[in-house]
Formats: C-alpha cells, sequence, structure tokens
C-alpha cells in the first residue's frame, strides 16, 4: 500500500517523484513507467526541441507569462547545476539562443518586446545586420540588403536533454528516499477506486497497486485516465504530429523566428542537438497525425478514447479551429512537407527565412525524430486550450503538460506537492522554504501563480 502513486516517468512525473522524496516525509511512494526507463515519450531527446523555454526567444509569450515562466523554468537550471558536473554536463548546455526579424513589421515588434523584456533579462541584447553577422554569420550571408533585419540575443541560453533529466530526478530521488519503488514495464489499464477509499491501480501485468493519492503524469494519457473515471468531459485533444531535419552545422546557437500569433506551436528554428555533434536540427513541422505517441500507431485506439470524437460538439470544435484559414493553410502546406523529394523543396522555404544560402541538397529528413503536440479542446465553447491542463479530483490530479511543460517540471512539482499536502490533510510536511532556497533564483518570485497563463506557448 502506498500513500502517493505517479503514473508517467517523463520530466514532468520524475520532478514529482523528486519533490517528494526530497522535500516531504511521505514514505511510500511510487511512479509507473509503461517503458523500461524513464523519459521516452516527449521527454525523449529525438521528441522536443531540447530547449529551456524561459520566454527570451518565444514571441508569442506575453510579458506576464515570460515574469512566471523565468524563474519557474530556471528552477530546473538550478537543479542541473546542483549536480556534480560529469552528470550536469549530460543534461544542462550553455546554449545561446536568438530570436529573428525578418522584414519592417517584425523589427518593430522586436524592437517594442526588447524593451519589455530587458528588465526581466538584464543581458538581452538587440542586435542589427553586422552584429547578428558576427554572431550567425549564416544568418546573415546572401540576405538581401534591403531586407530589414534584427534579432533579440541571449547569451546565457539553456538546451537541456529532458530525457537525462527525467533519469537524473529517479536516481536523486532514490538517493533522498531509499523506500521509494519504481515500476518500469508497467502499463497502467485501469484506475478505480474501492470501497476503502483508496485507489487500485490496475495494469497490463495483472498487478493491482494501492494507493491513497494518484498524479496522473501522463500528458495526453492524462486525459483518457482521467475520462475512464468521470472526469473531463467537456475536452477533446487535436493531435499534431511533428518533424525535423539535420544539416551540417549551419549555426552557433539556437535560433528561433517571430511566431504567428494563431498557431500554438513554434514557428520553425534552428538548434544544435545535444546528442548529435556537428549538426543543426530544423523543425518542427506540424500535421495531424490521430495517435498520442508520434510514429505509434498502436496508440490510435487511445486517441479515439481520449478525444471524445462520437459527440457532435467535438467535431464542430474541430471545424472552428482546424478550417480557420491561417491554421488551415499551416497544416496543409506541412502535410505537403511529408510527400519524398518535394517536401524538402517545400520545407527549405522556411529554412531559407533563417540560412538565406541553404540548398535543398543540404537537407536531409531526421528519421527517428519528432514528437506529439497535443492540443486541448474546450469542446463546450470550441475553443483551444492553450498551456498546461490540470484536473484535480478526489485525491487524484490528471496533469497534461505540453511545451513548457518540461521546463516548468520542477515548478509544476511544488504546486502539485502542495496540493497533495492538502489532500492528506496535515499528515505530511511539505518544506516548502528548503525548495525555494535551493531551486528558485528570484526572492519576489510568488510560487503561487499558474505559470501556463492561456495566452499560448513554444512546443
Amino acid at each position: 500500500m502506498h500513500d502517493v502513486v505517479i503514473i508517467g516517468a517523463g520530466a514532468s512525473g520524475t520532478a514529482l517523484l523528486y519533490t517528494l522524496a526530497s522535500y516531504t516525509d511521505i514514505k511510500k511512494v511510487a511512479i509507473m513507467e509503461k517503458y523500461d526507463r524513464p523519459g521516452q515519450v516527449n521527454s525523449k531527446a529525438s521528441n522536443n526541441s531540447q530547449t529551456l523555454h524561459v520566454g527570451d526567444i518565444e514571441t508569442n509569450y506575453t510579458i506576464d507569462k515570460v515574469k512566471q515562466v523565468y524563474p519557474s523554468a530556471m528552477m530546473v537550471a538550478q537543479y542541473a547545476k546542483s549536480l556534480p558536473e560529469n552528470e550536469r554536463n549530460k543534461i544542462l548546455f550553455n546554449t545561446p539562443k536568438m530570436v529573428l526579424g525578418v522584414g519592417k513589421d517584425q523589427v518593430l515588434t522586436l524592437e517594442k518586446r526588447y524593451k519589455d523584456l530587458l528588465p526581466i533579462f538584464p543581458k538581452l541584447k538587440k542586435l542589427y545586420r553586422e552584429d547578428i553577422a558576427k554572431i550567425e554569420p549564416e544568418v546573415i550571408r546572401g540576405r538581401n540588403k534591403n531586407e530589414p533585419v534584427i534579432a533579440l540575443y541571449n547569451i546565457d541560453g539553456y538546451a537541456v536533454d529532458f530525457e537525462n533529466l527525467s533519469q537524473s530526478f529517479i536516481d536523486h530521488a532514490k538517493i533522498n528516499k531509499s523506500d521509494i519503488e519504481i515500476f518500469y514495464k508497467t502499463k497502467v489499464h485501469k484506475i478505480e477506486k474501492n470501497t476503502d477509499n483508496l485507489y487500485e491501480i490496475k495494469t497490463t501485468k495483472g498487478e493491482i497497486i494501492k494507493t491513497k493519492v494518484v498524479i496522473v503524469d501522463a500528458d495526453s494519457y492524462s486525459l483518457m485516465f482521467a475520462k475512464q473515471m468521470g472526469y473531463g468531459e467537456n475536452f477533446s485533444l487535436i493531435p499534431i504530429a511533428g518533424s525535423f531535419y539535420f544539416t551540417k552545422k549551419l549555426l552557433n546557437g539556437k535560433v528561433y523566428t517571430v511566431q504567428e500569433p494563431k498557431l500554438p506551436f513554434a514557428a520553425v528554428h534552428g538548434d544544435p542537438d545535444v546528442r548529435v555533434p556537428n549538426q543543426t536540427r530544423w523543425g518542427p513541422t506540424a500535421r495531424f497525425n490521430p495517435v498520442l505517441e508520434s510514429s505509434n500507431f498502436k496508440t490510435s485506439g487511445d486517441f479515439l478514447r481520449s478525444s471524445g470524437l462520437h459527440r457532435l460538439r467535438t467535431w464542430k470544435s474541430f471545424i472552428k479551429i482546424l478550417l480557420d484559414p491561417t491554421r488551415f493553410s499551416y497544416l496543409v502546406k506541412n502535410m505537403l512537407y511529408e510527400l519524398p523529394w518535394v517536401g524538402n523543396h517545400l520545407f527549405l522555404v522556411n529554412v531559407k527565412k533563417i540560412i538565406p544560402t541553404i540548398k535543398s541538397r543540404d537537407i536531409r529528413v531526421a528519421k527517428g525524430y519528432g514528437g506529439m503536440r497535443l492540443q486541448r479542446v474546450d469542446t463546450n465553447t470550441h475553443e483551444l486550450q492553450l498551456g498546461e491542463g490540470k484536473i484535480l479530483g478526489d485525491n487524484i490530479i490528471f496533469n497534461m503538460t505540453p511545451s513548457p511543460g518540461a521546463s516548468v517540471s520542477l515548478y509544476n512539482a511544488l504546486r502539485d506537492t502542495e496540493q497533495i499536502m492538502k489532500f492528506f490533510n496535515g499528515q505530511y510536511k511539505f518544506d516548502l522554504l528548503r525548495m525555494e532556497k535551493d531551486l528558485v533564483i528570484n526572492d519576489n518570485f510568488d510560487t503561487h501563480i499558474e505559470p501556463s497563463i492561456p495566452s499560448g506557448y513554444a512546443s
């Protein structure tokens, strides 16, 4: 019998395990994962952009959201910095970040944004053509001299291997609390409440794990489990899959482009891959794919169980959202990127916004790379619900944590731990002040404010 069981060992679930093990006196804690090791879905290194999203280059974040996301995400950086060097160097990478604006309108947008961001990021620099060329020469080489161009540049940016981060959270949770249990290769089939007011977690192995509190940190699967238990019936999911491309090393750091406000995912950007040296990774694309895990068509049934497609209001929501002219044209273009040979040429147009001289022969599909960015939909209002989703039940929490979920995983763990303390009505203690002292960089940061202000996010 456990006090708390966490379902899902990605960055979010393992961050919660680490927090419970390190800052509470709860003894009987377990985490369950269907794969043989942590971080194998959205946190897998090949399934995300490996960016620590702090709001410096995410132009679809409001300034209010930046003020919350920055200290929330830096908790991950502070954690990694506390580790021994050989471990830290597998997780956190100092990677300069740049957002590039091209054309008069984008120049004006970034000029204004720079003024708003400077109090939050005092080291942020505003660069014009000559300065950009010194830092990222390929961005300027061959570019029309009459084309206005600007960049905001943060030399103190970070890339994160969230897969290794997940493993680190588990390793240090076990050091801090030796009696926690890790269940790998354990797929949850059903969650039920028994007559003793305990949860019974049934697995495909035939096991039944009993616990007082359940935290489902399985992103898109969280909604499926919530619906099994009668929660979140008004929500659906639009399944968007992303793909990536590789070129030889063309950039020295991360270079993002200005976000289209109506699109709930980042515009094409270039990144140095933390596991593939001397290469630049480009993407992501976005295509409709009715699965919960990228390239895993066995999860299409799980999508159907989560989506509520048997309801007319779900179809009305999908039609309203996807037939918006901006979104519809974007998705059609991205579908064409999947075509052999032609797709490379079409995708190249996006990369040319960053590297004007690039040729189709320079770029190749990154086979085996790409993740899912499932967009939550409120079928009552027919609107996209951007950012994280949290459904609270009776001693149970269902978390849906798209980007920047991994970046703010420790902050979300802090908030969930406070809720867990409420579930136990004071039976256990949470040393919030010590966690804040260890991980929060800003003494004025209010750790009780929602970081995912519903104003968009970057994936």
